[in-house]
């Protein structure tokens, strides 16, 4: 090609900036046709939960979609309590009302500026980040000294009894050990207010009885709010101070775990509630305390 050139006389001109441009015109379809099918399947839980930390959409696209290449609320479903959840969060708009943390209005406010810790029901662990990197993803976000980071996760590994964990991947633990690192990854930032999306439905039931008296000791010492949404009654009569029963988007009943089930105020809280469940569950604690 060259010989032929300069036989003709004919010579090329270019510049760096418009062999860099040409370039990435020609290989960008060959490469988005690989990125989209991967940033497709991938989903939105991982990317609300690193949005939620102040993560923007360039941290977001390099630490977490670019590695993939190679209170309780109670109801039943339908009612509307993870919108509840996902509206505190900031995740969904309100068509009305306002939204009060600490007495201020936060409708217009991000859910990464409103203070909050989320914890998704599925983990939403980022798969290519070990058990540390995952804890300090929201630091990092928050640009906190490396010192002041590693500090911090050593600390909240301890917390959840995770400290010899550290350098491993999500996939190479149990359920309920992903579920502890969420847990803590939700606490790093220290939000004001923390949310529990379901944290246990993907648990079998008796990892899941151990994580509840797990987690009701954890926010005690933690000393967080913390709003706990759930179907399962046992759930909600073992691990809230308060339980608020919705039902098709309204309030049917709050109060603590004894007054709903022993003074039901609605039609629809007497049909909803297991009084035999309770009243096993009063026995199991009774027997225990003695």
């Amino acid at each position: 090609m060259r010989n032929f050139l300069k036989a003709y006389n004919i010579k090329i001109v270019f510049a760096m900036p418009g062999v860099v441009l040409a370039t990435i015109f020609v290989t960008f379809p060959f490469v988005f046709r690989e990125l989209f099918p991967v940033m497709n399947a991938q989903g939105k839980d991982e990317e609300e939960a690193a949005a939620l930390m102040g993560a923007n959409g360039f941290t977001i696209f390099r630490r977490i979609t670019f590695p993939h290449i190679k209170w309780a609320l109670l109801g039943p479903s339908g009612s509307g309590k993870i919108t509840i959840l996902r509206m505190i969060a900031g995740l969904d708009k309100p068509d009305s009302g306002d939204i009060m943390i600490n007495a201020m209005r936060v409708n217009d406010l991000p859910g990464s500026k409103r203070g909050i810790g989320f914890v998704f029901q599925n983990y939403t662990l980022f798969r290519y980040m070990t058990v540390a990197d995952n804890t300090a993803f929201g630091l990092e976000v928050q640009k906190k000294s490396k010192k002041e980071i590693k500090s911090k996760v050593e600390k909240l590994l301890e917390l959840i009894s995770m400290q010899d964990f550290g350098k491993c991947y999500p996939h190479q633990l149990s359920g309920g050990q992903r579920q502890r690192v969420a847990f803590a990854r939700a606490l790093a930032p220290n939000p004001q207010l923390l949310l529990l999306d379901e944290p246990f439905a993907a648990i079998d039931a008796k990892v899941r009885r151990e994580l509840r008296t797990w987690l009701k000791e954890m926010i005690g010492r933690v000393g967080i709010t913390s709003i706990f949404v759930t179907h399962d009654q046992e759930e909600a009569m073992e691990v809230a101070d308060t339980i608020i029963i919705t039902n098709q988007g309204k309030i049917e009943q709050t109060g603590t775990p004894d007054e709903i089930y022993l003074n039901s105020q609605t039609e629809f809280v007497a049909d909803f509630i297991d009084i035999q469940r309770y009243k096993m569950q009063m026995a199991v604690r009774k027997r225990n305390s003695q």
